[in-house]
């Protein structure tokens, strides 16, 4: 434990004022500091503060010393609270080992996951057999400190290695198994290493207990990378590469920087830049996001500059403003990575930029001028239903309130019309044309799911529409709405039940989406504004159009293995029920007429609600035009009547 003394002296020598009013905006009255209580969310001056004593809160009652708020604000323990106030005022605090009434369970998982990683890093260095993946560390310029200093190795490709080794230090078969170091096949009871023939990336939590690995393939092969197991010491959600190493720079340097990759955040630790994290080579969750505001109230994003680099920026951004976190971004040149780029540039090059970094919504903003968004009606409206849901996100006020102001700005619209905008959500009446066209979906049977690829329920103010990160690892049960997409019958459902039983059907098909797809496209002589999500093409459930996608790239009649190499496990599942359902169509040429009926229909209703939402934008002339449009429409679905979907016998009562 930290000896009372220390305790003491950090007490003493801290600015309790200097360090809550980096959370908290004070001004003297008298001899104390007021301000708005962070605990309360306040509004008015009732959080009193004292220099050389705590604080307290006249309305809710939360009162203590400046220890007391760094764990309450911060999210730490008293240790890590003394460490942090410690290294604000500059006192040294000493590591310390918290009692425990007896062994924690998890250290025999830790323990051998150590073992593992002493295998692996003698495999590198030392073994016949880690040539290659030394070669590798060479080619991509990682020195042996370098890698050292972050336990790589290399996992034979010797099925029986790994296994033999550990079998000679007395850990069982069954341990193993148990760990997840060793998998066995359904179809098979040989039992194999889960990693075979890769460098490997030791992780290790914030305790620094190694509990898992990410492995690098070295030749061809997919996945590329492939992470331990969930277990009982490894969830991917909500761990983050490096963080043990980088705390402590973290909070002296009052930011982290978040890079994609194992290679991008081993990089830069290189180069000097140690406050880098990696998340486990997925998308950005908010237990992740959460462990980060213990740490830092700045967040860099240094991804890849390319489009899906974008993506993934702004959607990490979304989840960090929801946390209350300032988000900013930085922009590398085209064609380069945080690894390439500082790899030949270091830290001096580097460190520029991030100083420089703009703010996720200027960023998101510039992207959208340059691109030509906000020139014409259509898409200017477009253009705000990329930017509304990252105001949503933003829980501090303040920032979601410049986040309006700079929107209606770059868009040349009154500010209330924005504002009008953020409280329809609230009311459950959002009328913008991406909400317009999932509401249309979901009304005329399109299933859309909002759980597989892209969450967002619309909560309140704040953060409805920002994705709420999943967590992928969990592994998939096709029951709920998993099962419910394949038992409802639907018009995406059934045009790919007859694409996948009767092939000889895929030309019309494809051409009509095609015609359909057209019809649905925003118009021609504008930039992608490349990096933000797409608009839903004509097949708006994920999974249905992830298998569309497959059945252009490969036909209709392409092999089930060709089709399962592509597809995640609920496209799989839902590709061979479909699949398996041959006599579920009883007249397939009436079965895909109504099926694109109801798509026409659907798209129709959607364009309508598209033209309502341009509306609050349109001046008189404008409004003129677009109710001349939805008039046309509406005779256009009046024109298509109702489809009786008899020619489709439904699998729910199955």
């Amino acid at each position: 434990m930290i000896p009372d003394e220390i305790i003491e002296q950090v007490s003493q020598q801290a600015d309790i004022v200097a360090i809550i009013g980096e959370h908290v905006k004070l001004k003297k009255t008298g001899s104390v500091w007021r301000g708005p209580c962070p605990f309360h969310q306040g509004t008015n001056a009732n959080f009193s503060v004292m220099p050389r004593g705590g604080y307290t809160c006249f309305v809710c009652g939360e009162k203590g010393t400046v220890f007391t708020f760094v764990q309450k604000r911060l999210g730490m323990s008293f240790p890590e609270a003394v460490r942090y106030v410690g290294e604000k005022c500059g006192v040294a605090v000493p590591e310390y080992q918290p009692k425990r009434e007896g062994p924690d369970p998890r250290e025999p998982m830790w323990e051998l996951h150590a073992t593992v990683a002493e295998f692996f890093q003698k495999q590198l260095w030392d073994a016949p057999a880690g040539a290659e993946a030394r070669a590798y560390l060479q080619e991509r310029a990682v020195s042996r400190a370098t890698a050292d200093h972050f336990g790589l190795g290399y996992a034979p490709r010797d099925v029986q290695a790994m296994r033999a080794h550990l079998n000679g230090l007395g850990v069982p078969d069954e341990r193993l198994l148990a760990a997840g170091l060793l998998v066995k096949r359904d179809d098979s009871a040989e039992l194999r290493p889960r990693f075979r023939d890769r460098l490997m990336f030791p992780i290790v939590d914030q305790g620094g207990h190694t509990v898992g690995f990410g492995g690098r393939l070295l030749g061809p092969g997919e996945p590329k990378y492939l992470n331990s197991a969930e277990s009982e010491i490894f969830s991917k959600g909500k761990l983050l590469y490096n963080l043990a190493n980088a705390r402590h720079a973290i909070r002296k340097e009052e930011r982290v920087l978040i890079v994609e990759g194992y290679f991008d955040a081993l990089r830069l630790v290189d180069a000097g830049v140690e406050h880098v994290v990696a998340p486990m080579g997925t998308a950005l969750t908010e237990a992740q996001a959460e462990l980060l505001t213990r740490y830092a109230k700045q967040v860099v994003l240094l991804y890849d500059s390319d489009g899906p680099g974008q993506k993934a920026t702004f959607r990490a951004a979304d989840v960090l403003l929801a946390k209350g976190v300032e988000v900013r971004v930085v922009t590398l040149p085209d064609g380069e990575d945080p690894d390439t780029f500082t790899r030949t540039h270091g830290r001096a090059g580097l460190m520029p930029l991030v100083e420089n970094a703009m703010d996720v919504f200027d960023r998101k903003v510039q992207l959208l001028q340059r691109a030509g968004w906000f020139n014409d009606l259509q898409h200017k409206r477009r253009a705000l239903d990329r930017l509304l849901p990252t105001i949503r996100a933003a829980s501090d006020p303040i920032t979601r309130d410049l986040y309006l102001a700079r929107a209606a700005e770059a868009a040349g619209i009154a500010r209330e019309v924005l504002l009008s905008e953020l409280h329809a959500v609230r009311r459950g009446n959002r009328t913008s044309g991406a909400a317009a066209r999932g509401a249309a979906d979901a009304g005329r049977g399109g299933s859309r799911s909002s759980g597989a690829r892209s969450g967002g329920a619309e909560q309140d103010l704040r953060d409805a529409d920002a994705p709420p990160p999943g967590d992928d690892s969990a592994p998939f049960m096709p029951s709920g709405p998993y099962r419910s997409r394949v038992e409802q019958g639907n018009a995406e459902q059934t045009l790919l039940r007859v694409l996948l039983t009767q092939p000889i059907h895929q030309d019309l098909v494809v051409e009509e989406l095609g015609k359909l797809e057209a019809e649905d496209s925003p118009g021609e002589g504008l930039g992608d504004a490349e990096g933000f999500e797409e608009s839903p093409g004509v097949l708006r459930d994920p999974v249905y159009a992830a298998i569309y996608a497959a059945v252009l790239r490969h036909g209709a009649d392409a092999d089930p293995e060709t089709f399962a190499s592509e597809l995640d496990p609920l496209e799989i599942h839902v590709y061979e029920t479909l699949r398996g359902e041959a006599d579920a169509v009883v007249d397939a040429p009436r079965s895909i007429a109504d099926a694109l009926r109801q798509l026409r229909d659907r798209s129709l209703a959607a364009r309508i609600a598209e033209l309502d939402s341009l509306l609050p934008l349109a001046d008189a002339e404008q409004k003129n035009a677009i109710l001349a449009r939805k008039n046309q429409l509406a005779k256009e679905r009046r024109a298509l009547g109702s489809s009786s979907w008899r020619a489709v016998r439904t699998t729910g009562n199955r």
